[in-house]
């Protein structure tokens, strides 16, 4: 054996290189680069015993000077048995387990000598420290990412997101963080299975919302039941059954679960050859959706709480409307429609008087009419589309005011919930929005009426429903449109 003194100093190089860099891939390749140039081979690979523990296949150093073409594959050019091409093999161990074997083939001078061996295996002694450390370096960074990125959908989903807002927050977040192909949003269907509802891709493909799992798989009795389904290969594992399953590959599927209630299932596959999703990841994959099922909840009872105080104060002001003013302008009109009828009885002298107060019956009912339009938009749901009849047209008219600049005012005549169906309501509104979209445009326009009358008859004297919607714009304009109930 020789005395390794002599190459003390290339070994203390080499040991110190090791350690220089906290991220694992490098540490590897600076190993690797360490061991081939402290024994001179021309090449050296670190084939590790559990690749996707950390995510890494092979290491190999490049190819060093004065070597044939290079090897297809990260291993020496000929087999260890053959004597033209001896094999140094070292393993490395880490916490007590075999991480890999450090591979070193093709010396230039000679064959590999003890001293080599003696060398490389204490250079493998300071790689399995060095490699434990890099390990706990990105645990603990990953493990920091996804606390970051769970803090960060905990936030948004509390900040007042819609329901389809918040479950593409938390699909988004996890892609990223997982570095998926995508990230899926799964949720039970009313016949059992599960449909993705959301997702969140690099490429976009259009068509993965709306893939369903069918019941009765075996992947959907362990999503169902709220347990984690990890798996090597989408396009070929047999539970998998769903038409895009062919472009993934590893796929982690965990359930979105709170208070024994389950949300859904988050999925995050990555392409096909992507690396392995290693343990660390799938815990703390696990941890986050647990974490965002939590927020999701939160977000939801927050959203009905704040639904349900603007549906208190709304039902307020709807009864303080009905009870007082309406009330109150009821007793007015009929007033002031007994004085027009004794007024009438007295002839023709005061035909002025007579007429003034048939004005003003007509503007009292028509407030009564727009005081009563609005105590029903006070009870419609905030963000909620209307289901109604009578939402529907205050929902163009609102939309148009936002064009006008103001709020077109807006009167219902009869009982247009009960007597008006499909497809006439259909027309009716197609209608409407053309009126208020020439309204929009015209100059000058400062107020529009809409009005909806099923007591109108057609000229032929059908049942039937009138249109009407006018506009100030010039010398005025008036719409109508009728249809036959």
């Amino acid at each position: 054996m020789h005395d390794p003194v002599p190459r003390l100093p290339s070994l203390l190089e080499a040991v110190l290189s090791v350690g220089t860099d906290l991220e694992l891939r490098a540490t590897l390749q600076h190993i690797v680069d360490a061991a081939a140039e402290l024994t001179e081979a021309r090449y050296a690979t670190l084939d590790m015993t559990d690749p996707g523990r950390d995510g890494l296949r092979g290491i190999r150093t490049a190819q060093r000077p004065e070597s044939p073409e290079p090897p297809a594959r990260p291993e020496p050019p000929e087999s260890p048995e053959s004597p033209e091409s001896p094999e140094l093999i070292v393993p490395i161990h880490v916490d007590d387990e075999v991480f890999g074997d450090l591979r070193l083939a093709g010396k230039r001078a000679s064959p590999f000598t003890d001293e080599d061996e003696q060398l490389v295996r204490v250079l493998a002694t300071q790689a399995g420290i060095a490699i434990g450390n890099a390990r706990l370096y990105e645990t603990a960074r990953q493990r920091e990412r996804w606390i970051e990125g769970a803090a960060a959908v905990t936030t948004a989903l509390l900040s007042g997101e819609s329901a389809a807002d918040a479950l593409m927050t938390v699909a988004e977040r996890a892609r990223r963080l997982a570095e998926a192909s995508a990230g899926v949003i799964l949720q039970p269907t009313e016949d059992g299975g599960m449909e993705i509802v959301t997702a969140s891709t690099l490429d976009d493909p259009g068509d993965i919302v709306g893939t369903v799992i069918e019941p009765g798989t075996p992947v959907l009795e362990q999503l169902l039941g709220g347990e984690p389904v990890f798996i090597d290969d989408s396009a070929t594992d047999p539970r998998m059954t769903t038409h895009v399953r062919h472009r993934f590959g590893p796929n982690m599927m965990l359930p979105l679960q709170a208070g024994g209630r389950l949300l859904g299932t988050l999925a995050l596959p990555r392409r096909r050859g992507g690396r392995p999703y290693t343990a660390v990841e799938r815990l703390l994959a696990t941890q986050f959706a647990s974490q965002a099922a939590l927020a999701l909840v939160h977000a939801e009872a927050q959203h009905s709480r704040e639904q349900l105080a603007v549906y208190e104060d709304r039902d307020r002001i709807a009864r303080d409307l009905h009870d007082l003013v309406v009330q109150r302008l009821f007793a007015t009109g009929m007033m002031l429609e007994s004085t027009q009828r004794r007024s009438a009885g007295t002839g023709d002298t005061d035909k002025d008087v007579h007429a003034m107060l048939g004005r003003a019956v007509d503007e009292l009912q028509s407030t009564v009419q727009e005081v009563r339009t609005a105590i029903f938009a006070l009870q419609q749901p905030p963000a909620d589309a209307p289901t109604t009849f009578r939402g529907k047209v205050l929902r163009e008219a609102a939309g148009a005011a936002a064009v006008l600049g103001f709020q077109p005012s807006t009167r219902f005549t009869g009982p247009v919930e009960n007597r008006l169906a499909e497809p006439v309501t259909g027309r009716l509104l197609t209608a409407l929005r053309r009126a208020l979209a020439a309204a929009s445009r015209r100059a000058g326009v400062s107020r529009v009426e809409i009005t909806v009358d099923v007591t109108a008859p057609l000229p032929d004297g059908r049942p039937g429903v009138r249109l009407t919607v006018f506009d100030d714009g010039g010398a005025g304009t008036t719409v109508t449109w009728r249809s036959p109930l």
